[in-house]
């Protein structure tokens, strides 16, 4: 199959259960939560070998959300863990779809990429660091709560969209006037010049109920690496979720509901307060919870402009394909066993969509500049990134960060332009899956709408 070819799959399950049939514009969802948690002892996996955990600040959670338009079915499940192998999301993501009568593309995984979480991601060819045993338990986690949402009685529900701009996360790069970077954990005192770019969209998706206008469920997208909480000593040795264990957790107290929180692509972003300690954690979390629920509130009193109504899912795979840096040809060091020796990489991307939002699930750790660019180009409404959901290959960067160097740039494993085709073929998804899901009819940008200079929509 040519790196360009892109799967979009459909599928009609009303011949299933009655209790899963329902009329054509109604949106059903049902979703599950789960501690995962490793136990207190188990190595962490954040800044390398040798960190053991010696107590536990707060939980990690495996979080799924599963939509159901009438025709068409999405799964969606978010990890508090630093990132999973290809070969373990693609054995569970195939699993899952198997449970659920879906394509696998219909199932999304990703991961926050919390520091203060046991070992699930191989760093080399070398891979005694990874937990068998806790992924294992993992496994087992994903097939028993699958299994449940597979005979779930599904909630009605209408489904809205927000937009918020946080200001809680920064760039963790400067660069200089000849184009050399400093990664500034390493540089303290430089840290107030930092001037690379930033996303700083908070992305809401939001469940409600139709009649009542009652909070369901609420997905929230947000990049910044989840590292406020790991401090030096004790810090660095609690298993914690980070920041977006108490996003989670201000929603649950404040609205009742539960939440799921998507990693965007933080490559290159961190916490304003990256590394001090748990009340940094908890007041980014809190501030961008409260950011969710004034989005909630926008989103009920102003439906004309933020629900999606009649909206439907739809999700699409496809892969791109890279030559790999010589410097990575068989080095044991630094590529996993299913990697090394390989002179290029194909590696796979998701498209989801929930109306006229898209999430854009990437093999590792896209920086954010990539991200936006995918933004940028995109037809939907709204466009999330999924980081670490396809794979984990460490950073995925833009060609320049070859040329400036730093931490990113050196940990990039792909040609310069690797991120480029990443770009591309998520973009070439995004239009061809739009298309599907919402024909246009001139040609394949939704630009059958006028458009005034000032374009400020009624409030219905």
């Amino acid at each position: 199959m040519p790196s360009s070819a892109i799967q979009i799959s459909r599928f009609d399950h009303q011949s299933m259960t009655e209790s899963m049939t329902k009329e054509k514009d109604t949106m059903k969802i049902a979703w599950f939560k789960r501690i995962i948690s490793p136990e207190i002892g188990a190595d962490m996996a954040g800044y390398g070998r040798g960190d053991h955990s010696v107590a536990k600040l707060d939980d990690l959670y495996m979080n799924g959300l599963c939509v159901d338009d009438g025709h068409n079915r999405i799964l969606i499940i978010s990890f508090d863990l630093i990132g999973m192998d290809e070969a373990i999301i693609r054995r569970n993501r195939r699993s899952c779809a198997q449970l659920l009568g879906v394509p696998e593309s219909h199932v999304l995984f990703s991961c926050t990429h919390t520091h203060s979480g046991p070992h699930t991601r191989s760093l080399n060819t070398e891979d005694s660091q990874l937990n068998l045993p806790y992924i294992e338990k993992l496994e087992l986690a994903i097939q028993e709560e699958v299994t449940k949402l597979s005979t779930a009685l599904f909630t009605d529900c209408k489904v809205g969209f927000y937009s918020a701009l946080c200001d809680e996360n920064r760039n963790r790069r400067y660069t200089t006037a000849d184009n050399c970077a400093s990664f500034l954990p390493y540089r303290l005192e430089m840290r107030p010049l930092a001037k690379g770019p930033v996303d700083q969209e908070l992305g809401i998706i939001y469940f409600f109920d139709g009649q009542t206008r009652a909070p369901l469920y609420v997905i929230g997208n947000y990049a910044a690496h989840p590292l406020a909480s790991h401090s030096i000593g004790l810090g660095g040795h609690r298993i914690s979720a980070d920041y977006p264990g108490h996003f989670r957790d201000t929603i649950a107290a404040e609205c009742g509901i539960d939440s799921m929180f998507i990693a965007g692509a933080q490559g290159d972003v961190v916490p304003k307060e990256d590394e001090q300690g748990s009340d940094a954690a908890r007041s980014m979390g809190v501030a961008l919870g409260k950011a969710a629920i004034s989005a909630m509130i926008e989103i009920t009193r102003n439906p004309g402009r933020f629900h999606m109504n009649d909206a439907t899912v739809g999700a699409c795979m496809t892969h791109f394909t890279s030559p790999l840096r010589k410097k990575y040809y068989g080095n044991r060091d630094s590529m996993p066993l299913f990697y090394a020796g390989k002179r290029e990489i194909t590696l796979d991307l998701q498209c989801m969509a929930i109306g006229d939002v898209c999430l854009v699930g990437v093999p590792g750790e896209l920086c954010t500049e990539l991200g936006m660019e995918i933004k940028w180009h995109s037809p939907f409404r709204r466009t999330f990134i999924a980081y670490n959901a396809t794979a984990y290959f460490s950073y995925i960067c833009p060609g320049n960060f070859l040329v400036s160097g730093g931490y990113e740039g050196d940990h990039h494993r792909m040609s310069a332009r690797g991120g480029l085709k990443l770009v591309n073929a998520a973009v070439d998804a995004l239009y061809a899956l739009r298309e599907e899901l919402i024909p246009s009819e001139n040609g394949n940008y939704p630009d059958d709408l006028e458009q005034k200079l000032v374009n400020i929509p009624p409030n219905q």
